[in-house]
């Protein structure tokens, strides 16, 4: 371990008070042992390493009010790297339900497989009764049931009059429902 002969109470004094290279060989006698802490305590490197940054972070910032309690400032980094893991532990477990809840809302607890089977055939059937529909009332179907064509719109595409849209889309429709019933 690096240590200056003088000890943490003045090296921390002189950090405080702005001195770099006190601060440093602060860092430096206790930037392993915070890491190995950090690491027994979560478990990955890359955490590890972001705790022992945050750790001395705060303990740059705090310094300044800090009143050293015996020779060594590595129990107080020692807290405060306890408490930098446990809010990291906190944030991912957060992290972790959060996304476990948007996979639960987003998956079905179960596939109604004889539900799929019966939606299959009734969009088959749909589409068998559309094929046989003369070419404008197809043209007039995809326009205003498929695309959402207002009326108006799928007369001027397809160059027929408004309440020929009308009429045509009313029968499909009436025929379509009629399907629909059977499959029922």
């Amino acid at each position: 371990m690096v240590q200056a002969a003088a000890g943490d109470a003045s090296l921390v004094a002189q950090a405080a008070g702005g001195s770099e290279h006190a601060f440093r060989t602060l860092y430096r006698a206790y930037v392993r042992p915070v890491y190995w802490l950090a690491h027994g305590l979560l478990g990955n490197a890359p955490d590890a390493e972001d705790v022992t940054q945050e750790t001395f972070l705060v303990a740059w910032r705090k310094l300044r009010g800090l009143e050293l309690v015996g020779d060594s400032l590595l129990p107080w980094l020692v807290t405060v790297c306890r408490f930098q893991a446990a809010n990291r532990i906190r944030a991912q477990r957060r992290e972790r339900e959060h996304t476990a809840e948007a996979a639960d809302d987003s998956i079905p607890s179960t596939v109604n497989v004889e539900q799929q089977v019966i939606d299959t055939e009734f969009a088959e059937r749909i589409l068998r009764e559309v094929e046989g529909l003369s070419p404008l009332d197809q043209d007039i179907f995809r326009l205003c049931a498929s695309e959402g064509y207002a009326y108006q719109a799928a007369a001027e595409q397809l160059g027929v009059a408004h309440g020929v849209v009308r009429n045509r889309l009313s029968r499909i429709r009436t025929r379509l429902r009629t399907v629909a019933e059977e499959s029922t």
